[in-house]
């Protein structure tokens, strides 16, 4: 089956064990493909991440998710499948080059294990989610598909609606309602009608804590009535471990505990939302290939066509803002998985959304119409950043582009500004860093190339002052006397030292190196050499 379409389209009856060969021809060769011949009748009953530091213990009937392989030596990895086939294992899933597909089928065929090659742009969250749904770990009923027309999910809710009395909202983890029903006498609130009015969940002091406990818990949660708001039932939509959404129905009966029909009726509705979720995710990241080629394309402004704001669906004359991703430090693997995080989490939220690594940061683009849209976009990424990839991730905003030949140019900003915010020495530099924020850095390091390249802008006796030890304590007294417009006392403050050698180092300043500061031009065009000169040198404070 191809990895476009979804797997939960296969009628099995309840309880019945899922072959190795199945998964692979339900997932298709855009997510997995078979690395020498697979045994018809290896049966495969769950899936576990396999730690390459551990030893193999008791896998029976299991497939093995190894991330950590591409690292390990031939071997290694030989030695692990030999483990692995002593223990029962099903398989190992696996990334690697095509270079090294020849030994490893040679693994497998001594072994007698299977070995599944795992394509490259499918994330192992994703992938363990996919098989977890094959492998009926999701609702069993899920293998009925009933006939619900082009809105899934408007079905779902309004069959769940006329269970439980209430209007129902299906939610994805952006807090964006998806679905929501229409059942004629519905019990509804004022909350729920203004989100299904803005298809976004409005705004409450009790939002975070309630979602928080919704999207860890494994039943569904019963919320009393609360000010205005009507009982809820709520329950997160899961694939697998991955989180994907949740589900909130208001409860007309109103009763203080759930019972077990109105359980079942949540999960049923949480598994089949789920299938329908999971499969919107899955169409999107096998279809990223030729998007990501067409970002590489943009993003150097090489061959361009001009079409590609059109195929990547970004209306032109919306705009689209780049995201520059930077992570000190950072090797392949960590840049890897940083792409994969930002795409998975901006999937649902922003669907024309595309990220590609490129020289050692990550960049996705995706419509908006100003820096500000942009930064909203932004600024829930890092926290989740923060906790899959690691601290001290930095974002550039850049944009909005309009034509395909601005974006190598939104490229180019970003990259300066993530270079100004690393040379910047300002505690409070955002972590998110737009050229409106970085103005002052941008100005000055501007004006030090011009220096640079143009010796009739520089006044000689300014560079004597500041190349000399002796003379250099005259250069800083001038920068920080002109950053303190002319304030001899807060002069002699920051500089800890009297007022009076502040006086003294002016005066040398003008007497014995004619350096004038009378008009405003003049200390302006001083200020500017001073700073350049200290940016030339190394970082340059903000003053």
């Amino acid at each position: 089956m191809d990895a476009a379409k979804s797997p939960i389209q296969t009628p099995r009856p309840p309880g019945a064990r899922v072959s190795l060969v199945e998964l692979v021809e339900q997932l298709g060769p855009r997510t997995l493909t078979a690395i020498g011949p697979l045994g018809d009748r290896v049966a495969v009953t769950g899936t576990e991440f396999l730690d390459v530091a551990d030893e193999v213990t008791d896998a029976s009937g299991t497939l093995l998710l190894a991330p950590s392989t591409a690292s390990l030596s031939t071997a290694r990895i030989g030695a692990l499948a030999a483990a692995a086939a002593e223990h029962g294992a099903a398989g190992i899933a696996l990334k690697c080059s095509a270079e090294r597909m020849p030994a490893l089928a040679a693994i497998a065929d001594s072994t007698g294990l299977a070995l599944l090659r795992v394509a490259d742009r499918i994330s192992w969250r994703l992938l363990d989610a996919q098989l977890t749904h094959l492998l009926g770990e999701a609702d069993t009923v899920l293998a009925a598909p009933q006939d619900r027309g082009a809105e899934p999910l408007f079905a779902i809710a309004n069959e769940l609606a006329e269970f439980f009395g209430g209007s129902v909202a299906i939610e994805d983890l952006s807090r964006n309602i998806l679905a929501y029903s229409s059942v004629p006498g519905q019990v509804i609130d004022a909350l729920r009608t203004h989100g299904i009015l803005a298809r976004q969940v409005p705004a409450s002091p009790y939002n975070d804590d309630q979602y928080r406990t919704v999207l860890r818990s494994d039943r569904p949660i019963s919320y009393p009535r609360l000010g205005d708001e009507e009982p809820r039932v709520a329950f997160a939509i899961r694939a697998g471990a991955l989180p994907l959404g949740s589900i909130w129905a208001i409860d007309a009966s109103g009763a203080a505990r759930l019972t077990e029909e109105q359980q079942r009726r949540m999960r049923h509705a949480s598994a089949l939302a789920g299938a329908h979720l999971l499969d919107d995710l899955r169409v999107h990241a096998t279809n990223q290939r030729p998007r990501e080629d067409r970002l590489r394309t943009l993003l150097t402004g090489i061959d361009l066509t001009g079409t590609e704001f059109a195929e990547l669906g970004i209306p032109e004359e919306r705009g689209a803002a780049l995201l520059a991703f930077d992570v000190p430090g950072a090797g392949p693997t960590t840049i890897a998985q940083l792409r994969s995080t930002v795409i998975r989490h901006l999937a649902l939220q922003r669907p024309d959304a595309v990220a590609v690594p490129h020289r050692g940061r990550v960049y996705t683009l995706f419509a908006a119409s100003s820096v500000d849209e942009a930064v909203g976009v932004a600024t829930p990424l890092l926290p989740l950043v923060d906790r899959l990839v690691g601290d001290g991730t930095r974002v550039a905003v850049a944009g909005p582009a309009h034509r395909s030949g601005d974006v190598a140019g939104a490229r180019e900003l970003a990259d300066r500004l993530l270079e100004a915010a690393d040379r910047s020495i300002d505690p409070s530099t955002s972590r998110i860093v737009t050229a409106s924020s970085l103005r002052p850095i941008l100005v000055v390091e501007r004006v030090a190339r011009l220096f640079a390249s143009a010796d009739e802008l520089r006044d000689p006796a300014v560079d004597v002052v500041q190349a000399s030890d002796q003379t250099r304590p005259i250069a800083e007294t001038l920068l920080v006397w002109l950053e303190c417009f002319g304030n001899i006392a807060q002069t002699a403050a920051r500089l800890g030292v009297h007022e009076n050698t502040v006086r003294h180092r002016l005066r040398r300043a003008s007497e014995a190196h004619g350096i004038r500061t009378e008009r405003a031009d003049q200390r302006l065009a001083l200020w500017l050499q001073l700073r350049a000169n200290l940016h030339g040198a190394g970082p340059a404070t903000d003053g």
